[in-house]
């Protein structure tokens, strides 16, 4: 049917359907992402405090995980807390602009996500590849741009896109099968056409996520290549401490969204996307934090410094 010949009044607002459930397993959920949501903050907080106080994690690694971390308290941040209010509320409706103002922040501070772990497979690269020119190449004003360059990246990547899906039109009806406003589910509701939108969409997604999922995976091949070359055990798993948390991190948080976004039509949309969209915009913000913190020996002893300073004082 061709979506503009639909006449219908211009939708000022949205309905957030989420997830359909009983009462008391909506109140459950609540409570289970509530807490979910609490560790998030707090653990990613802690690990913003002990790179910015602690001098032993002022190296460039720690710093792109400081980095890291203050995104992930954003990028959950944009979803959970509208999470939490439908259900504890059942108040699901959502204003136009602010539809499109969380799509714009979800897939802008995803796109960063995508160019900060490819710059932080980068600096693994550099620190086992080339160990003697680390130093050099990775100083405090590189690591500063490099930065910068991915945040910047990831907020004009996404502009064009957010701008050409706030210039939709939509007529009705107004329910998002979802818990946030994903390009999909936004799109099955416009009544104008929209092949322009998936497109775009599209093109971008692909660069990002496979540009930078690419990018990634060479450098921890070229990583994993330099390690096995090392003679001494004790000197192969010494290296390969340093960047295994980074490849658990990069294995579950492409895996879901190359899931996602990367099909052959960006606009299906399936019950299982929900699924899997809790699995990426929640669970693995919480475990990010505790992979760096569990598997990195840096960040334990500078913790347990940080304690014990707090004991004595």
């Amino acid at each position: 049917m061709d979506k503009m010949n639909t006449n219908h009044s211009s939708v000022t607002h949205f309905i957030l359907l989420g997830f359909s459930l009983g009462r008391n397993t909506q109140l459950f959920l609540f409570i289970l992402f509530l807490i979910i949501y609490s560790m998030t903050l707090m653990s990613n907080l802690l690990i913003i405090t002990l790179v910015t106080s602690q001098r032993s994690l002022h190296k460039p690694m720690y710093f792109f995980i400081g980095n890291f971390s203050f995104l992930e308290m954003w990028y959950t941040t944009v979803t959970v807390p509208r999470m939490l209010k439908d259900l504890g509320t059942g108040n699901k409706t959502i204003s136009s602009t602010g539809c499109i103002c969380q799509f714009y922040f979800l897939f802008f501070l995803g796109a960063t996500q995508h160019f900060l772990l490819a710059i932080m497979a980068y600096d693994r690269f550099l620190a086992i590849c080339y160990p003697l020119r680390y130093n050099s190449l990775m100083c405090r004003s590189t690591c500063g741009k490099l930065a910068a360059t991915s945040w910047i990246a990831g907020s004009l990547s996404i502009s064009l896109p957010a701008a050409m899906m706030s210039r939709l039109l939509f007529c009705g009806p107004n329910e998002i099968d979802h818990f946030f406003c994903d390009f999909s589910p936004l799109l099955q509701l416009s009544c104008t056409e929209t092949w322009l939108n998936e497109i775009l969409f599209s093109a971008v997604a692909w660069t990002v996520i496979l540009g930078c999922f690419f990018f990634t995976s060479m450098s921890y091949v070229s990583v994993v290549t330099t390690i096995l070359r090392i003679p001494s055990s004790l000197g192969r798993q010494k290296a390969f401490s340093t960047c295994a948390s980074h490849i658990a991190v990069v294995g579950i948080f492409f895996s879901t969204v190359i899931f996602m976004y990367i099909r052959p039509k960006a606009k299906s949309s399936s019950p299982i996307d929900k699924v899997v969209s809790v699995f990426y915009s929640v669970v693995v913000p919480l475990l990010n934090p505790m992979i760096y913190s569990l598997r990195n020996k840096e960040m334990k002893t500078a913790l347990w410094k940080a304690l014990g300073k707090l004991k004595c004082a």
